[in-house]
């Protein structure tokens, strides 16, 4: 029997952040995985989670902890599949260190992804972003550092995780205005900056002080913005935006919800795809076509660029059976 303890911990703290490169969002990403996983095992089995041995970890307890996952957590089947892909990720770590457990390994990897439907991605109007960014009293220091965190978060398109880790050294205001952020696979890309942004940051510096932090968000202790912060400060200045627009009271306002109305401006705006692509720091383009899906303008245009096909007009003549056949119908 071997115990999963020690491998846990090197997949965590070594695998995944030396050998892989992973970033600390991403590692804790995993850790919420097994987090869920082992507590569900060790309830199951009634044995410390420290005790758990790998082979008590086998392609039917997997299932089993997805379905849980479904049914009592109420996850959906994209949280499911996510959870199903740290743990194939961690079996492929296990295989090279215990080439005895292959086929234990390989019957889990087997398990198949769920299907699910794929929804039209929400976002917000104009009309509606504007109600959010002017929700902020920009009279108070933290409603001028509000406003500046939530324009850059949607004209960037950030993620909450781009947007918090921003450093001051990142920023650039003369002569163009830019931001540098460093995303997911820790590729870094380079936006330049509306000057409305671009204003609102410069305001925010103007009275952000010195705090030891790096980051160019701060809370109100001085230390760095974290991602919880943010979304707590975009919640509550979403409910303020909603007695001006009505549109926003029954919305659930999250930071990717401004990343996908973000890109959804940017198409409009510039009709071409792949530079919504670049700007969001997608690193496959294919990510970024469930775009296409929600901007109407784009069908309409597919339609007026085809040529639809000349065909022969004519006129429907009944023949005498066929109508002698309906006049006896109707006298029954």
């Amino acid at each position: 029997m071997t115990p999963i303890a020690p491998l846990i911990t090197g997949f965590l703290r070594d695998y995944l952040p030396n050998q892989r490169g992973f970033s600390p969002h991403s590692c804790d990403a995993y850790a919420r995985s097994f987090t869920l996983l082992l507590t569900f095992v060790s309830t199951r089995l009634r044995v410390r989670p420290a005790q758990l041995m790998l082979e008590q970890i086998d392609a039917d307890m997997v299932i089993a902890f997805l379905t849980n996952i479904e049914r009592e957590r109420g996850n959906s089947a994209s949280t499911r599949n996510l959870r199903l892909a740290a743990i194939k990720t961690f079996m492929r770590y296990v295989e090279l260190k215990y080439p005895r457990a292959l086929e234990q390994i390989a019957q889990i990897r087997a398990i198949p992804g769920k299907r699910h439907e794929q929804k039209l991605v929400q976002h917000l109007t104009l009309i509606e972003i504007r109600a959010v960014l002017d929700a902020p009293d920009l009279k108070t220091r933290a409603g001028i550092r509000d406003r500046a965190m939530l324009h850059l978060c949607f004209a960037g398109g950030l993620r909450v995780s781009e947007l918090v880790g921003v450093r001051l050294e990142d920023v650039v205001l003369h002569p163009a205005p830019s931001v540098t952020v460093l995303g997911k696979g820790r590729r870094e890309r380079c936006l330049p900056l509306w000057k409305d942004t671009a204003r609102d940051i410069r305001a925010w510096l103007a009275v952000r002080g010195t705090p030891p932090t790096p980051e160019l968000f701060t809370n109100a202790q001085g230390r760095t913005m974290t991602r919880a912060g943010f979304e707590y400060i975009l919640e509550k200045h979403a409910a303020s935006a909603a007695s001006q627009c009505p549109t926003l009271s029954d919305r659930v306002i999250t930071p990717h919800l401004l990343r996908h109305s973000c890109a959804v401006t940017m198409l409009q705006a510039t009709r071409d795809i792949r530079k919504v692509a670049l700007w969001l720091g997608h690193a496959d383009i294919r990510t970024t076509e469930v775009y296409l899906r929600i901007d109407p303008s784009e069908k309409l245009e597919a339609v007026e660029a085809v040529l639809p096909p000349s065909l022969r007009r004519g006129r429907f003549k009944a023949p005498d059976a066929l109508i002698a056949s309906l006049m006896a119908h109707r006298g029954a």
